[in-house]
């Protein structure tokens, strides 16, 4: 006799849900399909006119606010608005993200350590506080890591790094909240058609065509609505991870193979061509190091 288990669904009507970066992209296309399923989205990130555009398009019972998410204390008052208006949070969804236009060597410090600071940090602060107002009503808190969380390319140094740690610090919070019910995703979508993935393509032509020789799923172009769909599902069905496409979970389970040994050897005869163009690529933008639409790039203040 053949057993089929099934994923116990908890629908997100009537539930209220917090998301970064939801000024556009995935957050905001996730913003659109929570609220498509009864939710009440706060839309938390940096661009204010873009933040009341989408909340406009989805009703007056959702609420945007500007923060950043490496500042706690505008966290704790997004959080605490989100609170406020919905009476309380059962979702928190830590999407803010940057991607520096540069290698190590050609990087500013500041591109750097914004890089990690916005996508490692910044994540871990989103949860630090929303997970109070989280574990009050058993809820879920989703990570939107990336493919790069275990694979590898050059011009993604930073951004690698700082998705990795994503997808360890998921990891061990889901060992930390389970006692209180709280349950833990990371997201690792591929390459989505996002303002990200056209700003840094259209800026680096090299990096466009590396992306496009990559090989299956890692090379996979995906809408903003299809992973969005992928995450918003994941929001109900609480799984540990979500994979944009769903079959770059075998790369994942396989990722010792893809960075590996014999995978690097094959990389680097393609490395030591392009890396050279690909610099070539960064000196022509003059210093600009970051896509035109990633305001999270900027120094605080600027």
């Amino acid at each position: 006799m053949a057993f089929r288990t099934t994923r116990t669904r908890t629908p997100l009507a009537g539930k209220s849900v917090l998301i970064t970066g939801a000024a556009r992209g995935i957050g905001a296309a996730l913003a659109r399909k929570a609220a498509a399923r009864g939710a009440r989205v706060a839309l938390v990130g940096l661009e204010p006119e873009e933040l009341a555009r989408v909340a406009d398009e989805l009703g007056p019972e959702h609420l945007w606010v500007e923060a950043d998410v490496t500042d706690p204390e505008a966290l704790e008052a997004a959080v605490s608005r989100t609170v406020d208006t919905f009476g309380g949070l059962d979702v928190v969804v830590a999407n803010a993200g940057i991607a520096p236009l540069t290698t190590v060597m050609t990087s500013s410090a500041h591109a750097l350590a914004r890089t990690i600071e916005v996508n490692l940090i910044g994540a871990m602060l989103t949860v630090h506080a929303a997970l109070p107002f989280v574990a009050k009503r058993r809820g879920h808190v989703q990570i939107v890591a990336s493919a790069a969380s275990f694979t590898v390319l050059p011009g993604m140094s930073a951004y690698c790094a700082s998705k990795a740690g994503v997808e360890r610090f998921g990891d061990a919070l889901r060992l930390e909240v389970a006692h209180r019910g709280v349950t833990v995703a990371s997201a690792h979508p591929t390459w989505i058609d996002t303002d990200l993935v056209r700003d840094t393509e259209a800026a680096l032509p090299t990096f466009a065509e590396t992306r496009k020789d990559l090989p299956g799923p890692l090379g996979r172009y995906t809408s903003a609505e299809e992973c969005a769909e992928a995450l918003v599902e994941n929001l109900e069905t609480r799984g540990r991870r979500v994979y944009v496409p769903r079959s770059l979970g075998a790369v994942s389970a396989l990722r010792q193979l893809v960075t590996g040994v014999l995978a690097e050897r094959a990389v680097l005869k393609v490395s030591r061509e392009r890396v050279p163009q690909l610099e070539r690529d960064i000196a022509a933008l003059d210093g600009r190091e970051f896509g035109t639409h990633s305001v999270g790039g900027r120094r605080r203040g600027a």
